[in-house]
Protein backbone atom coordinates (compact mmCIF):
# COMPACT_ATOMS: atom_id res chain seq x y z
CA UNK A 1 0.00 0.00 0.00
CA UNK A 2 1.01 3.44 -0.81
CA UNK A 3 -0.39 6.41 1.01
CA UNK A 4 -0.17 10.10 -1.32
CA UNK A 5 -1.15 13.59 -1.03
CA UNK A 6 -3.49 15.09 -3.63
CA UNK A 7 -2.43 18.92 -3.05
CA UNK A 8 -5.28 21.22 -4.57
CA UNK A 9 -7.10 24.70 -5.03
CA UNK A 10 -9.79 25.94 -3.01
CA UNK A 11 -12.00 24.86 -6.36
CA UNK A 12 -10.55 21.49 -6.35
CA UNK A 13 -8.07 21.98 -9.22
CA UNK A 14 -5.02 19.96 -8.57
CA UNK A 15 -1.69 22.35 -7.97
CA UNK A 16 1.81 21.50 -7.55
CA UNK A 17 3.57 21.81 -4.30
CA UNK A 18 5.95 23.96 -3.22
CA UNK A 19 7.30 21.08 -1.01
CA UNK A 20 7.70 17.62 -2.83
CA UNK A 21 6.60 14.65 -1.01
CA UNK A 22 7.67 10.75 -1.04
CA UNK A 23 5.09 7.96 -1.19
CA UNK A 24 4.51 7.16 2.53
CA UNK A 25 4.54 3.87 3.80
CA UNK A 26 2.09 4.37 6.58
CA UNK A 27 -1.10 6.57 6.88
CA UNK A 28 0.57 8.31 10.14
CA UNK A 29 3.69 8.72 8.06
CA UNK A 30 1.76 10.73 5.84
CA UNK A 31 -0.29 12.66 8.15
CA UNK A 32 3.11 13.50 10.10
CA UNK A 33 4.41 14.93 7.37
CA UNK A 34 1.43 16.97 6.26
CA UNK A 35 1.03 18.30 10.16
CA UNK A 36 5.03 19.37 9.52
CA UNK A 37 4.96 20.82 6.24
CA UNK A 38 1.14 22.55 5.97
CA UNK A 39 2.14 25.96 6.30
CA UNK A 40 4.77 25.67 3.35
CA UNK A 41 2.47 23.99 1.57
CA UNK A 42 -0.40 26.91 2.18
CA UNK A 43 2.51 29.87 1.20
CA UNK A 44 3.55 27.76 -1.62
CA UNK A 45 -0.69 28.17 -2.88
CA UNK A 46 -1.75 24.54 -1.71
CA UNK A 47 -5.69 25.30 -0.11
CA UNK A 48 -6.53 22.14 0.67
CA UNK A 49 -5.15 18.53 0.57
CA UNK A 50 -6.88 14.72 0.34
CA UNK A 51 -5.02 11.67 1.52
CA UNK A 52 -5.09 8.51 -0.94
CA UNK A 53 -4.43 4.73 -0.03
CA UNK A 54 -3.34 3.58 -3.45
CA UNK A 55 -6.52 4.58 -5.35
CA UNK A 56 -9.03 5.13 -2.40
CA UNK A 57 -9.36 8.52 -0.98
CA UNK A 58 -9.18 8.13 2.89
CA UNK A 59 -11.23 11.76 4.34
CA UNK A 60 -14.83 12.05 3.02
CA UNK A 61 -13.27 15.55 1.02
CA UNK A 62 -10.54 17.86 1.02
CA UNK A 63 -8.70 18.92 4.21
CA UNK A 64 -8.76 22.38 4.31
CA UNK A 65 -4.97 24.19 5.39
CA UNK A 66 -6.63 27.32 6.17
CA UNK A 67 -8.68 25.45 8.77
CA UNK A 68 -5.53 24.96 10.12
CA UNK A 69 -3.95 28.59 10.08
CA UNK A 70 -6.90 29.89 11.84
Amino acid sequence: MVWTWRFEKSDGSETPPALEPEEFTTQGDAESWIGENWKDLLEGGVDQVRLFEDDTEIYAGPMSLHAAAE
